[in-house]
């Protein structure tokens, strides 16, 4: 009953769709479509949030490979890993699901959050560094809503931040957010890392983000999360980009 729905990521500059986050969805057949914020946390709390997050790691990487055959691309997929995820086990999970699915590392994003990193930030460069060696993308989601070092964010080899929807709500009239946007994206960039604006839903707050020269943007003003046959038609009406970017700013979109 679990499905996966996609959400397009777009350069701000070019207008370019540059990839996708998947994110999963609950079909019940009595309730419907149960959203994530009721049924992950329970997930979290038993334990089963492993064997759903290897399930979206694979059903991902499977289906972004079959869009790279049909020629839909290439196009990066985004998949939100979970803290019980992040153990010493992932990077050997990983390897196998590109080997199996035969997804190329750079075509893949993983999404950590600013909590997961600092609660054992030793641990966390080892496992991030042999992840970025392999080609994969690194994120760290909700930025802006945890506790991380600056010193720790450094050292961890990052490709972009996700600056949290929390700050992009009330753009560009809120001169507080502005301020906490324009602070991050001016540091991110001093660090040779992209940026990424989540949960942008009109037309001004693409504007204020482009005008801070923010990266690339998700929301539902360019598409709500729709199911892959839908994303499929999505697609065709964004221009694509013609070769991969390079993970770092050093070849910048």
């Amino acid at each position: 009953e679990l499905r996966l729905h996609y959400q397009p990521v777009v350069n701000l500059a070019t207008g370019y769709m540059v990839g996708m986050e998947a994110l999963v969805r609950w079909e019940h057949p009595q309730r419907g479509l149960v959203a994530p914020g009721e049924f992950i946390p329970l997930a979290e709390e038993t334990g089963l949030i492993v064997p759903i997050g290897e399930w979206v790691l694979r059903a991902a990487c499977e289906q972004n490979r079959k869009w790279q055959q049909q020629g839909y691309g290439p196009l990066r997929v985004s998949v939100n890993l979970s803290p019980r995820q992040f153990t010493a086990g992932l990077v050997g999970l990983v390897a196998r699901v590109l080997q199996e699915t035969g997804l190329p590392a750079q075509l893949l994003e993983l999404e950590i959050t600013e909590g997961m990193v600092m609660q054992n930030p030793d641990q966390a460069v080892r496992l991030l560094n042999e992840l970025h060696d392999m080609g994969i993308a690194l994120s760290i989601d909700d930025f802006g809503t945890g506790y991380s070092s600056l010193a720790y964010l450094k050292r961890f080899p990052i490709d972009s931040l996700k600056i949290d929807r929390s700050f992009i709500t009330e753009l560009p009239m809120d001169s507080d957010n502005a301020a906490i946007i324009r602070a991050i994206i001016q540091m991110a960039h001093g660090l040779e890392i992209h940026v990424v604006g989540e949960g942008v839903e009109t037309a001004e707050q693409a504007g204020f983000l482009s005008d801070q020269a923010c990266d690339r943007v998700q929301g539902f003003h360019y598409s709500k999360p729709l199911p892959h046959f839908e994303f499929e038609s999505l697609i065709n009406t964004f221009p694509l980009h013609s070769k991969l970017l390079s993970h770092r700013m050093a070849s910048v979109e």
